[in-house]
């Protein structure tokens, strides 16, 4: 795989776990909007400049998982992914302070080996 197909692998799997983020966290204070003023989930989350924002991410990343499927065998691509769970768990973790167990870590780690075995096999 070449330097530029990487990159933009790369770019697709962290931008769409970046926008799955930013989704929950818009979506959480849609739900605390809900919660203090009643109304629609659908029209909080519809204004929220938070759930906007992860959407037109999320829309770049499969803009970018396309290209990148059209130089980049499925086999190969998708392994990645694994590193946008593991983001996900990071951040989930970290920045919006969500309950990890040591199954979700293991499980997680796990699947980065995962990940570590499909390109180790591409190599030989």
């Amino acid at each position: 795989m070449s330097l530029p197909s990487l990159a933009l692998l790369l770019f697709a799997v962290f931008s769409s776990a970046a926008g799955q983020i930013l989704l929950k966290h818009g979506m959480r204070a849609a739900a605390a909007q809900v919660e203090r003023r009643g109304g629609s989930i659908a029209v909080h989350a519809a204004t929220s400049p938070w759930v906007v924002l992860g959407l037109t991410v999320f829309a770049v990343s499969a803009v970018a998982w396309m290209s990148t499927l059209a130089r980049v065998p499925l086999s190969i691509a998708y392994p990645f992914n694994a590193l946008g769970y593991l983001l996900i768990v990071l951040v989930s973790a970290t920045v919006l302070h969500e309950r990890t167990s040591l199954w979700t870590w293991t499980g997680s780690v796990m699947v980065v080996l995962g990940l570590i075995t499909v390109m180790a096999g591409q190599q030989s």
